[in-house]
């Protein structure tokens, strides 16, 4: 059985994933939705990120797997490529950015998310008006925030220069970029894969944010099972 193993975004639970990995198990894969530590010593740059993932998928005794990354997961799911491509035998993205960036509006709502002060009704404010599409119900994302998460993750990316991460390539690779993403604009997935990745497959899906995998899971799902069931026939 082959083995899929999801990364999920900034601060953000393994648990984000819970529709997608149930729908891969209905699908006959194995997967493993990694938490991110609560804590991290030192001050961490994405390889080092990257070692720690390789290694606990190491004490799992999983030599090889697919990749899913969604949003930081995506940053940190192309370092692992990039550093330990021989263990990946392909690689998604979901609401991948990092190269074209919102405009700061959109940098302080994301934060507010992570503000333990605000009020329960600000606080889902401020998700659904970065996370998710308009018209789209945030209340499945109104938990999960880890603020000491989200501050060493963006320390390892701020640390670690673009050039290490952006480019990795590998022959299969899925980007499924949302349309209207305020965090990822859909043109990052578009560049990636004019200037990175042209090999690669592109999927943008309509009515759905940066969030993506509450908003639009059968849409999200179809994509990533299609892609991973192709490369099974080509096998």
């Amino acid at each position: 059985m082959e083995v899929v193993v999801l990364i999920p975004s900034l601060g953000r639970p393994a648990s984000d994933f819970d529709l997608l990995s149930q729908s891969l198990c209905d699908s006959g894969y194995q997967t493993f939705a990694i938490d991110p530590r609560p804590e991290f010593a030192g001050q961490p740059n994405l390889h080092d990120l990257a070692r720690d993932t390789v290694q606990q998928l190491d004490d799992l005794g999983l030599t090889t797997f697919h990749l899913i990354g969604h949003a930081f997961g995506n940053r940190l799911s192309r370092c692992i490529t990039a550093d330990y491509a021989n263990r990946v035998m392909s690689l998604t993205l979901l609401a991948a950015g990092g190269l074209v960036e919102p405009p700061k509006a959109i940098w302080e709502l994301l934060y507010s998310c992570y503000d333990k002060t605000l009020s329960p009704e600000d606080h889902l404010d401020a998700v659904r008006l970065a996370f998710f599409a308009d018209g789209n119900d945030a209340r499945s994302w109104k938990d999960g925030w880890m603020p000491d998460v989200m501050r060493y993750q963006r320390k390892a990316v701020t640390s670690t220069p673009r050039e290490d991460w952006w480019s990795a390539s590998i022959q299969r690779i899925l980007v499924v970029q949302a349309l209207q993403d305020a965090i990822a604009p859909v043109e990052n997935g578009r560049r990636y894969k004019s200037e990175s990745a042209p090999h690669a497959q592109l999927v943008e899906i309509d009515k759905a944010g940066h969030a993506m995998l509450p908003e639009q899971p059968e849409a999200i799902a179809s994509a990533v099972i299609s892609f991973l069931q192709s490369g099974d026939s080509a096998q």
